[in-house]
C-alpha cells in the first residue's frame, strides 16, 4: 500500500510539473546558456554531499557534478547545489529546478518509468544495512524481532525493511522521519534500537554519533541499491553526456590516467588513450557528444578518476574507510565498467 500510494503521489508530482515539457527541453543548450549546473545533492551525508565550514560542497556525490561541468565548461567550479531530501528530490528534478540528481538515489523500474527519470551508469553499488548500538549485544539482523527502527520516508528503504522483516517474520516497530537529520537525532537519543539506509550511508552517519565506536553494523545486506545521478526523460543529449561522465572516470581507472599524470599521457603512442584524451587527429567523440573533444582529459584533470575519487572522499585513507568491494574495476573483481569509448 505504501509504495503503491507513494508511486501515486509522485506520479501526480510530476504530471503537476510537467516534466515532459521540462524534458523536452534541450537541457545542455540551457546549461551552456546559463553557465552552470544546477545540481541536486544530499542535504549533508559525509564523503558523499556535505558543505565545509566554508560552505563548499565536497565529497564522492559532489564529484560527480563536478565532472560533469569538467566535460561541458573545461571548469569544475561551474556548479551550484540543490539540497534535496529524500521527499523533495523527484520533484526538483521533475520540476527543472535542477539539472540533473547525484544524491544516492535509488535505480528502480518505478523511477526509470513512472517518475519520468533516466538512469543508465552506476556510480555507486551498494546495498541496504542495519546499524545497532554495541550494548544490544545482537550480531545479525534476525536478532531484531521486536526492535524499533528507525528509518527514512520516501525511500526504497522503507519499502525494503517492510519486505524483510515480512519475509523472515519478524516483528517491528518503525519510527519513521521525513529529514535525514530527525533519523540521526532519534537514534542518538535512543528513540530506537535500529538504524537502517543503505550501507554507505551507515558508515557516514556513524561518524556523525557522538561515540562512534559504541555502534556496529550488522553483517547482512537485504538489497541491492544501484546509486547514480537521474536525468529527466525525453532528453537524450543530456542523458549521453551525465552517463558517459561517469564512464569516462572509470574508463580513466582502467588506463592508467591520473590527475598527476594526465599530460604526460596526452603523448602516449595507445591510440585508444589518445582518442579518449582527444589528442588523436581523426576523433569526434567529444563533438558527437556536443562538448570539445577534450572533454574526458579535462574530467580527469578536474577531479581524477574513478579511483582517486572514491580514495579521496570514502575510501580506505578516510575516516569512512569504504572497501572497494563491488565498486572496483571488473578486472579486479568488481561491477565497474565502461563501454568502449571509441
Amino acid at each position: 500500500m505504501k509504495k503503491t500510494l507513494l508511486s501515486a503521489a509522485l506520479g501526480a508530482a510530476a504530471m503537476s510539473f510537467g516534466y515532459a515539457s521540462a524534458a523536452s527541453a534541450d537541457t545542455l543548450s540551457d546549461v551552456k546558456a546559463k553557465g552552470f549546473i544546477q545540481c541536486g545533492v544530499n542535504t549533508g551525508l559525509a564523503g558523499f554531499a556535505q558543505p565545509d565550514s566554508s560552505g563548499n560542497w565536497k565529497g564522492f556525490d559532489v564529484d560527480y557534478c563536478k565532472a560533469v561541468a569538467a566535460a561541458v565548461f573545461g571548469d569544475t567550479s561551474k556548479v551550484k547545489y540543490t539540497p534535496t531530501t529524500a521527499q523533495s528530490r523527484f520533484t526538483a528534478l521533475q520540476s527543472g529546478e535542477v539539472d540533473l540528481l547525484v544524491r544516492n538515489t535509488t535505480w528502480t523500474i518505478n523511477r526509470d518509468t513512472a517518475l519520468g527519470f533516466n538512469f543508465r551508469y552506476v556510480n555507486y553499488y551498494d546495498g541496504q544495512g542495519f546499524m545497532v548500538p554495541k550494548s544490544l549485544n545482537v550480531k545479525s539482523a534476525l536478532e531484531l524481532s521486536g526492535a524499533a527502527v528507525c528509518v527514512q520516508s520516501g525511500t526504497t528503504t522503507e519499502l525494503n525493511l517492510a519486505d524483510y522483516f515480512k519475509a523472515n517474520k519478524l516483528e517491528y516497530k518503525p519510527v519513521v522521519f521525513e529529514k535525514l537529520e530527525e533519523v540521526n537525532a532519534a537514534y542518538q537519543a535512543g528513540r530506537c534500537d535500529v538504524y537502517t539506509t543503505d550501507q554507505s550511508g551507515l558508515y557516514s552517519l556513524r561518524l556523525s554519533l557522538s561515540n562512534p565506536d559504541d555502534h556496529v553494523i550488522l553483517p547482512e545486506i537485504i538489497s541491492k541499491e544501484p546509486l547514480g545521478p537521474a536525468v529527466r526523460q525525453g532528453d537524450d543529449k543530456w542523458f549521453d553526456v551525465v552517463s558517459w561522465a561517469g564512464y569516462a572516470m572509470v574508463q580513466a581507472e582502467e588506463f592508467g590516467i591520473t590527475q598527476a599524470n594526465v599530460e604526460e599521457m596526452k603523448n602516449s603512442t595507445n591510440p585508444d588513450v589518445r582518442r579518449f584524451l582527444g589528442v588523436e587527429k581523426d576523433t569526434k567523440i567529444g563533438t558527437d557528444l556536443g562538448l570539445t573533444n577534450e572533454w574526458a582529459y579535462n574530467i580527469v584533470k578536474g577531479v581524477g578518476n574513478y579511483g582517486e575519487v572514491f580514495e579521496r572522499n570514502i575510501g580506505q585513507n578516510t575516516p569512512l574507510k569504504i572497501q572497494r568491494g563491488l565498486n572496483a574495476l571488473w578486472s579486479k573483481g568488481g561491477l565497474q565498467y565502461a563501454p568502449p569509448i571509441r
